[in-house]
């Protein structure tokens, strides 16, 4: 107990402000400045693009710099549907505790490149319910992995987690061109993988032990 009239040190507190506080776009960055590729070749950012983009890893993660296109895959919503995107599907690669598929309106989410000779996720330690951090700009939000796309294009995300990178979420003309960063942290799981509360609760914890060095 402080005796009367003293203050507690500031040095005692401000270690822990500094543990608790957000993961910052900048110290995720600044963890995947340099890649050790973990795919056996590069990856489109779209179909007819050269390949460009490798995937890759460290101790604890598997990553990945792209553009983001929009994925509206899912349960049917009033924004996501066979009238508001041409290529809708009413299915997703990986289904919610109750069998259903995903909703990209509603949860956000980030979809992996289906298995093939230039990589497959399921090695790294990744599946669908994988824990992901996705940087655009300032901004760091959490999600899963939801979905499989094409085998030889990556950087695709929800409807869902675009609105909450600030990122027009339009399935025919929104999207971002570049500049996002999708970090998976292996063998990771949102349980159940609907609940994006779970999602964002690991996510900020094991950012945070990525940026802190294990």
């Amino acid at each position: 107990m402080s005796r009367p009239g003293t203050e507690p040190s500031p040095s005692r507190t401000e270690p822990v402000a500094r543990r608790t506080a957000p993961v910052s776009a900048a110290e995720l960055l600044a963890e995947v400045r340099d890649c050790v590729p973990v795919s056996r070749g590069r990856y489109r950012k779209d179909h007819g693009a050269r390949a460009t983009v490798p995937v890759c890893g460290t101790r604890d993660a598997v990553f990945w710099k792209a553009d983001m296109d929009i994925d509206c895959d899912g349960r049917p919503g009033r924004r996501c549907n066979a009238r508001t995107d041409p290529h809708f599907s009413a299915a997703t690669a990986f289904t919610q505790s109750d069998g259903r598929p995903l909703s990209s309106e509603r949860l956000p989410f980030v979809v992996v490149p289906a298995p093939s000779a230039v990589w497959d996720h399921r090695a790294h330690g990744v599946r669908g319910g994988s824990v992901v951090a996705v940087v655009h700009r300032d901004r760091v939000r959490y999600g899963v992995v939801g979905d499989t796309g094409p085998a030889d294009v990556i950087g695709e995300a929800s409807h869902a987690m675009a609105e909450e990178l600030g990122v027009d979420p339009d399935p025919q003309i929104g999207g971002a061109p570049s500049g996002v960063t999708y970090i998976v942290f292996r063998d990771s799981r949102a349980v159940p993988i609907e609940d994006h509360g779970a999602a964002v609760t690991a996510g900020e914890r094991l950012a945070r032990r990525f940026v802190d060095g294990g």
